[in-house]
């Protein structure tokens, strides 16, 4: 039981990393010398690599949503784990972490829906078309799978002794 819990844990800790860096990152976007994310565009300048400039994102409603999801996902994947540690000590014996769970699940579904977001509306307020999708953007859609996973996991579980 010690080690499913372990288990579980660290599942949701990456799954919160993963949120964070999802989040934080500016590699949404990337091309030759050009990176973009919910928050700032960066250029590059083309006789130094090392100096960037770095513009405030849009203020399209779209990616304000995106931003928001985002947001709420991290939100709501502390307050799970918050939650899960408060359940774990004060749950009874076969009680289940229906509540963390279903924060767990919310977080998985902000995340989900910002990334869809994100891929369907980028060209609003990205207008050039040279670029790839980054890492960051990337890591948002394997966080969506792993925090529903861990909070489908939280639901089935069961305080045991």
């Amino acid at each position: 039981m010690l080690l499913l819990l372990l288990g579980i844990i660290v599942l949701h800790v990456a799954v919160l990393v993963l949120l964070f860096v999802s989040t934080i990152v500016s590699q949404w976007l990337v091309g030759h010398e050009y990176a973009a994310d919910l928050w700032q565009n960066c250029t590059a300048s083309a006789s130094t690599s090392n100096v960037h400039r770095c513009f405030s994102s849009s203020v399209n409603v779209w990616l304000q949503s995106v931003q928001a999801t985002m947001i709420l996902s991290v939100i709501f994947s502390v307050l799970s784990l918050f939650l899960f540690f408060c359940q774990l000590f004060t749950l009874t014996k076969g009680g289940r972490f229906y509540v963390t769970g279903v924060f767990q699940v919310l977080a998985g579904l902000s995340v989900m829906s910002a990334a869809s977001i994100f891929t369907a509306r980028h060209l609003e307020w990205h207008l050039n078309s040279d670029y790839s999708y980054g890492f960051a953007y990337i890591l948002a859609w394997v966080a969506f799978p792993l925090a529903l996973l861990s909070g489908i996991i939280y639901v089935i579980l069961r305080k045991r002794e």
